[in-house]
């Protein structure tokens, strides 16, 4: 009787060697779904006739209506090479910027990723934007040219300009890798032709080839170009069965992404904070199955009928159904209730599963993406995951039926564990709540799900901008004092450097509290800020982009009060002075306090209005402002249309950085204020006749004209409904 493909999954599994865990990932449209579908039917997982139209791991009704992608999808595979067989852990992510949260999640699971590239369009902002995410993470990126069938029916290139064309392509991925590759694997991760990290193909038409595989059978790039010469199929159908896309990609995995074992060793320094040299960090730089538990979720699916799945990397012990497991983010204790492997849309109940893998839990109520989980109860949690982009557009929504309330505070809290670059904001009081996403498709498509998939009817406003609040000068120490008047504490509030800006942003410094001396953080501020060595390690938290400073001396109980006033200082960050909008680039030190000798007189009730009142004063005496954020966009258009196109970005305080003619397109790269971006997709496709399409490069703020900064601090004032007098202070 033939194995099952679960029993296969099991049998592989307890071999670390011939484990791949990998992501596809690319910019939007450029084939991975279609591609996906391929590697499935090629491990016997879904008819070979369906694959690259049925897009199978796009298992949401938005996902197959748009025809994008919107959700990452799991799937677990066996392919042979030669007389071993090797287990595949693939992940699909979505394409389009507004889901790029997922891509960034998904890049703690994996080792590996194949970036995919099309052949006609090359490299795009997203393809940078997704191998930036890789790198992060210390994942390991390879090529994937696809849609060359393009090139040879549309463009009718010869194979020598099909060549200078791949050439062309991969220096300029290559020339990203570069840029962005930790240092010691500089020369080994960018992708070359002659070693099959690169390989090209068309995933519509089921075939791949790589210089290895050419050479092993034979096959020349005039074969290529001579099986579209018919009129029939049945040319380019000989060279899916002669060159299967599935056998090219999945043996240019094995051959080129690592193990889990190698991984680790060079990933979990990076994205684990712990001592590398105690138990658990052995554990986890070597894989140890036998180890103790640390499992990392990178999403949540809530299932109507098995209740919430967190699925995730296993990155050393054995995960067990029924073991006892503690959540280091949110401080409780558990249970796993079921083991599951991946199987695209299925999922498949297992009884154990060793490190190495990517694999779903069920039973973990309290876990979102980014917890960490241990057995025998509290461990260090591995670094957060956070996304390269920050939520900028808001929605308000409310239940259209009262009694619908309570169900829109259990879904909205559903939705932000599924999808975490949503923030929700919740006030229970008013029954009105907020919802900040990537842009306005994210919102559309979260509030259409919380009207098909969870039932409830709902209402939302308009999209709002979220700008931020900064100083832009030192301001002078202001004082914060306790309701009792016994403690009083001092603050100095001024902008922060823009060498630390800069590292906060790109993640070059640990970010968060800080419980002992950070020597990463004190060795940067030394050599690249040109900070002393004193006042830098006496940092106590980077937070939202802002820095906290202790630069007390001599006070007694100051490690006392020390929790505290950074809960405080955080809080206030997530709500300025001007419009109780969120802060950036700030550096806040406490420079003096005098407290109350008795604990009792100094605990929170007292010191966080304190803190609060003297970080908000010493905000308005550096002379706040607010920043927008704004979007560099690369737009692209027909030459005919560039008049159009311009006068549309200056009518929408848009800035033209600059402007390239590539044959009869031109490519404008333009920085756009988000607040002016809404209806643009529209406003753009009716100016270039349909034929304008525009992507996200990059995101910034910067300061807001000072003309419209009273004007749009009013308005903000006016919708959150707040008074004068609860602000300043």
């Amino acid at each position: 009787m033939a194995e099952k493909m679960v029993e296969k999954v099991t049998r592989i599994m307890k071999n670390p060697e011939q484990i791949r865990n990998i992501a596809i990932c690319a910019h939007i449209d450029h084939g991975k779904t279609t591609f996906s579908d391929n590697l499935l039917a090629g491990a016997g997982m879904m008819s070979e006739e369906l694959a690259g139209k049925a897009r199978n791991l796009d298992f949401h009704d938005d996902e197959a209506e748009r025809g994008i992608t919107i959700d990452s999808a799991s799937v677990s595979m066996v392919h042979q090479v030669g007389d071993k067989e090797f287990l595949i852990n693939l992940i699909d992510t979505p394409g389009h910027v507004d889901f790029g949260g997922d891509v960034t999640r998904a890049m703690r699971a994996v080792d590996g990723a194949i970036t995919l590239l099309c052949a006609s369009e090359g490299a795009m902002p997203q393809t940078e934007t997704v191998l930036r995410q890789a790198l992060r993470e210390k994942v390991k990126p390879i090529l994937f040219i696809n849609k060359v069938d393009r090139l040879i029916k549309e463009l009718q290139l010869t194979p020598e300009q099909m060549q200078q064309r791949f050439i062309a392509q991969i220096t300029e991925v290559n020339k990203i890798i570069r840029g962005l590759v930790p240092e010691e694997f500089k020369d080994e991760w960018v992708a070359r032709v002659e070693d099959g990290s690169v390989a090209f193909g068309s995933a519509f038409h089921n075939w791949a080839l790589s210089v290895p595989y050419m050479k092993k059978k034979g096959i020349s790039f005039k074969d290529i170009i001579d099986a579209y010469q018919g009129d029939d199929d049945e040319g380019w159908k000989a060279l899916a069965k002669k060159a299967p896309l599935h056998e090219v990609v999945l043996d240019m995995v094995i051959g080129h992404h690592p193990n889990p074992v190698d991984a680790q060793k060079y990933r979990v320094p990076k994205i684990w904070q712990g001592d590398l040299e105690s138990s658990d960090g052995k554990g986890l730089t070597t894989c140890d199955p036998n180890g103790r538990l640390y499992f990392v979720i990178t999403k949540v699916v809530v299932d109507p009928q098995a209740g919430e799945i967190a699925a995730g990397r296993l990155f050393s012990g054995t995960m067990k159904k029924g073991e006892e497991v503690y959540l280091n983010v949110a401080n409780v204790p558990g249970r796993i209730q079921q083991v599951y492997v991946y199987n695209g849309a299925k999922r498949e109940i297992v009884d154990n599963v060793p490190a190495g893998n990517i694999i779903g839990i069920g039973g973990m109520k309290g876990g979102y993406p980014g917890e960490t989980i241990t057995s025998n109860g509290p461990g260090e949690a591995f670094e957060k995951i956070s996304h390269i982009f920050e939520p900028v557009v808001s929605k308000a929504i409310e239940a259209k039926k009262p009694a619908d309330l309570p169900k829109l505070i259990e879904v909205l809290r559903q939705i932000q564990k599924e999808d975490p670059s949503i923030k929700v904001e919740i006030n229970e009081e008013t029954g009105e709540h907020l919802m900040h996403g990537m842009g306005e498709l994210h919102l559309e498509i979260i509030e259409n799900r919380i009207k098909s998939e969870k039932g409830v009817d709902v209402k939302t406003s308009p999209p709002i901008v979220v700008y931020r609040e900064a100083v832009t000068r030192e301001s002078e120490e202001a004082e914060g004092k306790s309701p009792n008047k016994h403690n009083r504490l001092y603050f100095k509030v001024e902008p922060l450097d823009p060498v630390i800006i800069e590292a906060i942003k790109e993640k070059k410094i640990p970010l968060g509290k800080y419980k002992k001396k950070e020597n990463e953080l004190v060795a940067f501020l030394r050599e690249e800020a040109g900070w002393d060595t004193k006042v830098a390690s006496k940092v106590k938290a980077i937070i939202n982009g802002n820095m906290f400073v202790d630069s007390t001396r001599g006070i007694v109980h100051i490690n006392e009060i020390m929790e505290m006033v950074l809960e405080m200082f955080t809080d206030v960050t997530k709500a300025g002075p001007l419009a109780k909008e969120p802060c950036v680039n700030m550096k806040v030190s406490l420079m003096d306090c005098k407290l109350h000798e008795d604990a009792i007189h100094r605990g929170p009730a007292q010191l966080y209005p304190a803190v609060r009142e003297g970080i908000r004063a010493a905000m308005m005496s550096g002379v706040p402002v607010l920043y927008e954020p704004l979007q560099i966009t690369r737009i692209e258009a027909p030459n005919d249309y560039m008049g159009e196109v311009s006068k549309l970005i200056s009518s929408r305080r848009g800035q033209l950085l600059s402007m390239d003619q590539e044959g009869d397109i031109t490519v404008i790269l333009a920085k756009m204020p988000v607040g002016e971006l809404f209806g643009w997709s529209n406003d753009l496709r009716s100016a270039t006749g349909g034929r304008g399409n525009s992507s996200l490069v990059d995101q910034v703020f910067e300061r807001l004209p000072g003309e419209l900064q009273d004007k749009v601090i009013s308005k903000i004032v006016q919708r959150k409904g707040l008074s004068e007098g609860s602000l300043g202070a």
